[in-house]
C-alpha cells in the first residue's frame, strides 16, 4: 500500500468524524496529522476548548469516542495520540487565526514592517482575512500584517491561563 499517496485522502475522510466527535464534547480539533515515524503510523489530533484548559479527560473522551470509527476508516495499523496544542505551538492553519481572535499572540516577522522596526511583536489578534492578512493591536495601534510577512504566530496567553489556576472544571 502506498501510505504516502493515501495520507491526504485518509485525512479528508476522517476529519469530519473527528470534528463531529470533538463538537459533542465542546472541543475543536486544531490539527489532524498522520505521520510515519520509525516505521509506525501516528494519527495525532490536537484539540482546543474555548471554555477551559484541555484536560486528560478531554483527550480520553475524544480517543474513546473515535476508537472503532477510525479503525473502520484507516486501512492500516496506527497509534492515536490526542493532546492539547500547548502554549508554545506555532499556528499551523488559518483556522487558528479565527479561533484565537482576541487572544494575545507573539508574531515573528520575516522582516520588519513599516509600522515597527521590531521583528518580534506581542499583540492582540483582532481579525483575520485571507486577502489582507491579520489585524492586531500593538502598542495601542491597529496594525494590518500581510500573511506573507509572518514567519510564525503563537499564543501568548500564559497570564490568562495562570489566572484560572486552581479552578475546577465542571
Amino acid at each position: 500500500m502506498k501510505d504516502f499517496l493515501n495520507k491526504r485522502e485518509i485525512i479528508e475522510t476522517i476529519t469530519p468524524v473527528i470534528e463531529n466527535t470533538a463538537m459533542r464534547y465542546g472541543l475543536i480539533p486544531l490539527e489532524i496529522s498522520l505521520d510515519k515515524e520509525s516505521g509506525k503510523n501516528f494519527l495525532r489530533i490536537f484539540i482546543y476548548s474555548a471554555n477551559h484548559n484541555v484536560s486528560h479527560l478531554d483527550c480520553e473522551k475524544i480517543s474513546r469516542g473515535l476508537g472503532d470509527m477510525l479503525d473502520e476508516l484507516i486501512p492500516f495499523k496506527y497509534y492515536l495520540e490526542v493532546s492539547s496544542p500547548g502554549l508554545d505551538r506555532k499556528f499551523k492553519s488559518e483556522k487558528e487565526y479565527i479561533i484565537f481572535k482576541d487572544h494575545n499572540v507573539i508574531i515573528k516577522l520575516k522582516n520588519s514592517i513599516e509600522q515597527t522596526s521590531e521583528k518580534t511583536i506581542e499583540a492582540t489578534l483582532k481579525d483575520y482575512n485571507e486577502s489582507f492578512g491579520i489585524k492586531v493591536i500593538y502598542n495601542n495601534q491597529e496594525l494590518i500584517i500581510p500573511m506573507d510577512k509572518i514567519q510564525y504566530t503563537k499564543l501568548n496567553d500564559k497570564i490568562e491561563i495562570n489566572k484560572n489556576k486552581g479552578e475546577k472544571d465542571d
